[in-house]
């Protein structure tokens, strides 16, 4: 079981346990979820291994489950059990088959479900930072639904949401469910047709892990700093929640109970949203404190409606607000994206940072951040964990420089010249550490060569380089790079003579440009700024002004083709080793500066273009 820990100071530390490591118990509970939504909860002896954890599936649910595989995170779990943690959640899914939501579901009747699952109506999963308001909340909750209060579907947003209520009938948490999320086997507004694991509505965000990354958010909020409301990751059973019949999206006719995992979330009363006020009043430090937030973690859909005002009262008071940051299921992606700061362009931003709040930047430690959730939500992925560390040490040199946090913002954020999507300025500096890593490498192994060694190498040295020019001629993100990249501290482009070979095979494009030198980095990054502003792009209407599947009713289903325009992905962080990515992040500081320098020396009209972005509203 987990060892219990505390929220950490402000300095952003991790107070737990330093070995970061799990007692040994010898009785277990696991909930095992189906990739269409089922779950149940086992009990796990010291001796049990995947093999019998799947044999006692198929006697409760009553389906083979030998072509299958159990996973937890980034492991597939081929017999040892010894890294699942107490009360974590696992994912079974089926191997060699066709997956949809038209796949019948494991469905256990619910005589087999109570016979075996012997849990509470609520049960917190995992995390051993348990507040003591997540407990009152859970104790409030069983109360109310012992005495027949029941939660309330929540008709907005694309996926599956719930107010729970307490013994008066008042929200006092709000509950989504990890398999009603857009694209999920039960979603009760018709957008299914994906099978849990799958990309989502983002193709960097896997279905039904919107609620690890909720709870993630939280327990990064060291201190209650930006205000994200008490969150945590739970397994419930109820009623009142959706399971679709195949694809016609029926609900239960005999209200039998479902046992769901999902995020519960504390429900924060509020006057409106941020579309509904305007933003001159929102305090200055509030409004930083969220941005940094969305910052560390990436966040790519921080819209308006997701922004809570409540109006304060008492003397003094007149006209000031709270803001409370809700909805993070779509930061911490699996590889760099175009992140949404609906703050980027308010004034607010352009203040720069107070000494507090460098304060609290600098202290922040995205190593022992990162080990925080391997320890409280050991089945995220490693590749968010890679996005947390590269985008908090872009936050901490930014602010260190100088940088403010509209700056920060739009460094981070790509540009769109025409309908073409350009990398950021962010991915632009990854594409070049990665271009070093390579180059070091050839650097490395020419020293090692000598005699007839050096004479054989430089011919593979010229078939690879002609190899990599081929794969970037197919590749237009990688060739976008060549004439567009971040350059490096000492000079001209490491990878000039490549650059070279590409502008020689594409003389006739508009694009050809000279390899700029380090000089000319301003220059370089200031093309990337479009004349076009980007604005601000609701998904309820498509390109062409008629509204989108996003903007149905919950009756009938919507074709998988009727989706956002998929996100492009420029740089990737998952594929590279411990070494390569210990390598990639010495680089990545190393060409900060000469960035940093070149935001610095833009103009102020140049940096106050709008940008073209996109928002789940989710």
């Amino acid at each position: 079981m987990a060892l219990a820990t505390s929220k950490a100071p402000l300095n952003g530390k991790y107070c737990g346990n330093k070995k970061l490591e799990s007692k040994p118990s010898g009785r277990r509970r696991v909930f095992v979820q189906t990739e269409t939504g089922c779950v149940l909860g086992i009990e796990l002896d010291r001796s049990d291994n995947a093999h019998m954890v799947k044999r006692k599936l198929s006697v409760a649910f009553n389906v083979p489950t030998e072509e299958s595989s159990l996973t937890f995170g980034d492991i597939v779990l081929k017999n040892d059990l010894s890294v699942v943690r107490h009360d974590s959640p696992l994912l079974l899914t089926r191997n060699f088959l066709h997956r949809s939501s038209s796949t019948p579901c494991f469905s256990p009747s619910g005589k087999d479900i109570q016979q075996r699952d012997q849990s509470g109506p609520i049960e917190i999963l995992g995390c051993s930072i348990q507040q003591a308001i997540t407990k009152q909340l859970v104790a409030e909750i069983v109360k109310a639904i012992s005495s027949g209060v029941d939660p309330v579907s929540v008709r907005s947003g694309l996926g599956g949401a719930y107010y729970f209520r307490n013994f008066h009938g008042e929200n006092i948490a709000i509950v989504k469910p990890t398999d009603e999320e857009p694209y999920a086997p039960n979603n009760p507004k018709g957008f299914v047709g994906k099978a849990l694991g799958q990309p989502g509505l983002k193709r960097s965000v896997r279905v039904g892990e919107t609620g690890f990354r909720e709870v993630a958010a939280y327990l990064l909020d060291y201190n209650h700093f930006a205000n994200v409301p008490c969150t945590t990751l739970v397994k419930v059973t109820h009623s009142v929640f959706n399971v679709n019949d195949g694809v016609k999206g029926n609900m239960h006719q005999n209200r039998m109970q479902v046992s769901k995992i999902a995020s519960l979330q504390q429900f924060i009363p509020h006057d409106f949203d941020a579309s509904d006020h305007g933003t001159s009043s929102f305090p200055v430090a509030a409004v930083h404190r969220i941005g940094i937030l969305d910052i560390r973690i990436l966040n790519t859909d921080r819209h308006a409606g997701n922004l809570l005002v409540r109006k304060l009262d008492g003397v003094g008071s007149f006209g000031q607000v709270e803001l409370v940051p809700i909805d993070h299921g779509f930061c911490l992606p699996e590889s760099l994206e175009d992140p949404y700061f609906e703050w980027i362009h308010w004034p607010q931003a352009s203040i720069p940072f107070t000494e507090d709040e460098l304060e609290y930047i600098n202290h922040l430690d995205p190593f022992l951040d990162s080990e925080m959730l391997r320890m409280e939500l050991p089945m995220i992925r490693e590749a968010c964990l890679r996005v947390l560390i590269l985008c908090t040490i872009f936050l901490k040199e930014a602010a260190a420089f100088g940088l403010c946090l509209a700056e920060i913002g739009e460094m981070m954020s790509r540009e769109f010249r025409g309908h073409k999507e350009e990398p950021s300025e962010l991915e632009l500096i990854c594409i070049e550490a990665r271009k070093l890593i390579e180059k070091e490498k050839i650097c490395n192994f020419d020293i090692k060569s000598n005699g007839k060694d050096d004479f054989q190498f430089d011919m593979d040295c010229e078939e690879h380089e002609s190899t990599m020019i081929s794969n970037m001629e197919e590749s237009p993100a990688i060739k976008t790079t060549f004439h567009s990249g971040s350059r490096g501290v000492n000079g001209r482009n490491l990878l000039y003579k490549l650059e070279e070979s590409v502008e020689e095979h594409d003389e006739g494009s508009e694009e050809d440009i000279l390899p700029p030198r380090s000089d000319e980095y301003a220059d370089l990054m200031n093309s990337h700024i479009p004349n076009a502003s980007k604005l601000s792009k609701s998904t309820k209407k498509t390109s062409n002004g008629e509204e989108s599947y996003l903007a149905g009713t919950s009756s009938g289903n919507r074709s998988l083709n009727e989706q956002l325009p998929a996100s492009c992905s420029f740089v990737k962080l998952a594929d590279m080793n411990d070494e390569d990515w210990t390598q990639f992040l010495d680089n990545f500081r190393g060409l900060l500066s000469p960035a940093f320098a070149n935001r610095k020396a833009a103009s102020f009209s140049q940096r106050q273009r709008q940008r073209l972005g996109t928002s789940c509203q989710f």
